[in-house]
């Protein structure tokens, strides 16, 4: 295949799977190159509004209202309305899982394996910002660009945590109303975009990661309550990591049943006759997303249903901590000078983790005894004698809570606005103190004023993106 070297028992598999003709469809497709998608976040902007600012040709993804493909060769995660939180630059085909997840405000939902966090956005949009969602991942490294991107979307109900799934479950058994396990995998719906997931692949590294994967499903249904949902889902065609791991669930667990996933263009079953012996009738329920069916990449999900039961277990809430004295002088001069006297948050949700002031989810479970990374909306840090905003709070405020005097808006075109992103100081006379500046109205960040100049408190990870 020109300009994809294909591992050659991967085309030998593929070529039995599909046969001949549709092989031939599968390496057209790979052979154009991969797809570049971006879901408006609904939180901050509407998807028609945001159409109609975009700075780059779109087209809609099917499954996904909220969902586009970038048609032209526009960069979006180069735009300064990636960095307000405006967007997720994400393959159209990952926007799948949460769409057929559908989480409603106000329930409980858990992402167990969410780095790099795309997902967890769009759950928290789908959520409207309501009810308790928790990101999980187990590795640090990831979990920090986690932190980092769900502060970006601004969404105020996220704890985030790193833990593995099975001390999840032991502590939080069937507590959430849905749970999404986007898997660990052999990638291979990743192969045109991706040089790593080539060179990687093997048959032995298939058997690796079903057998994680059927432990990994094993502990997130635990999580999930009685009548609750499950999605799992993987980036891979490989039948061995999807039919044959929720085959070998659904022998084990015969509470949970495979719901049928309303039909989408493009979208094609699950294929049980691909296992040795064929799986359960019920796999067809699920579906697989072509790149050569789909404008995507590769993506498999199923929908799993637990039976309902009498009630459902109670959800010890987490412990009530009491907001220091100090906290509460330095957050309340905070709200008073910057932000109009209007706090963004109620006072009896606000709590202090180290030397960080949070707003506390409304339902935040007891989380005593795990690792828990982010407790709710990071308001800021308490310094000695003084309060410093955290990124966090910047971009999930609405830019006219905060007064005229303390907004600085800049064009997604003005230089200075660049500049900014990339930590430089900047003229602008005002008030001294903390400035909240814009891209066209949208929160990018804070600044601090002294002496007529913008010192930019841009993070570091920030200037990278």
């Amino acid at each position: 295949m020109p300009g994809l070297a294909l591992p050659p028992v991967f085309v030998d598999r593929m070529r039995a799977f599909l046969g001949p003709e549709e092989f031939a469809a599968y390496q057209a497709a790979l052979a154009q190159g991969p797809q570049v998608g971006v879901r408006v976040n609904t939180l901050k902007i509407a998807v028609d509004a945001f159409r109609a600012r975009a700075p780059f040709a779109l087209a809609p993804v099917p499954w996904c209202p909220s969902g586009f493909r970038v048609t032209d060769r526009a960069r979006p995660g180069k735009h300064p309305y990636h960095a307000a939180g405006l967007y997720y630059v994400q393959d159209p085909s990952a926007m799948a899982p949460a769409e057929v997840l559908a989480p409603r405000p106000g329930e409980w939902v858990l992402d167990v394996a969410a780095a790099p966090g795309g997902k967890t956005t769009h759950l928290a949009a789908l959520m409207q910002g309501q009810g308790l969602l928790v990101a999980n991942d187990v590795q640090p490294k990831r979990v920090h660009e986690m932190t980092n991107n769900l502060d970006r979307w601004g969404a105020t109900h996220i704890v985030v945590t790193q833990e593995t799934p099975a001390r999840l479950a032991r502590r939080w058994a069937g507590l959430f109303d849905r749970v999404l396990l986007d898997a660990p995998c052999s990638g291979e719906g990743m192969f045109r975009k991706d040089p790593a997931a080539r060179r990687i692949w093997s048959p032995r590294h298939i058997q690796r990661c079903a057998r994680l994967q059927r432990t990994l499903l094993r502990d997130a249904a635990r999580l999930v309550r009685p009548g609750g949902w499950l999605v799992y889902s993987t980036c891979t065609f490989a039948p061995e990591e999807n039919e044959g791991v929720l085959a070998h669930f659904l022998a084990r667990h015969p509470e949970f049943t495979v719901e049928p996933i309303p039909s989408r263009p493009g979208f094609d079953r699950g294929r049980p006759e691909w296992l040795h012996p064929p799986g359960p009738p019920s796999l067809r329920h699920a579906v697989r997303l072509w790149p050569h069916k789909v404008a995507g990449e590769g993506h498999f999900v199923a929908l799993l249903r637990r039976a309902p039961a009498d009630a459902p277990p109670p959800r010890p809430p987490a412990p009530r901590r009491t907001l220091p004295a100090e906290a509460r002088r330095l957050w309340r001069a905070f709200v008073e000078t910057v932000l109009g006297g209007r706090p963004p948050a109620p006072w009896e949700r606000l709590a202090v983790f180290g030397n960080r002031l949070y707003a506390v989810p409304p339902d935040a479970p007891d989380w005593q005894g795990l690792k828990v990374r982010r407790f709710g909306w990071w308001l800021g840090t308490l310094k000695t004698r003084r309060f410093e905003p955290a990124h966090a709070l910047a971009l999930a405020l609405s830019a006219e809570t905060v007064p005229a005097e303390r907004r600085w808006n800049l064009t997604a075109d003005d230089p200075r606005t660049r500049a900014y992103l990339h930590g430089e100081p900047l003229p602008h006379p005002g008030p001294e103190g903390w400035v909240l500046v814009t891209v066209d109205g949208y929160p990018l960040g804070w600044g601090k004023r002294v002496g007529g100049v913008v010192k930019s408190h841009a993070p570091r990870w920030l200037r990278r993106i």
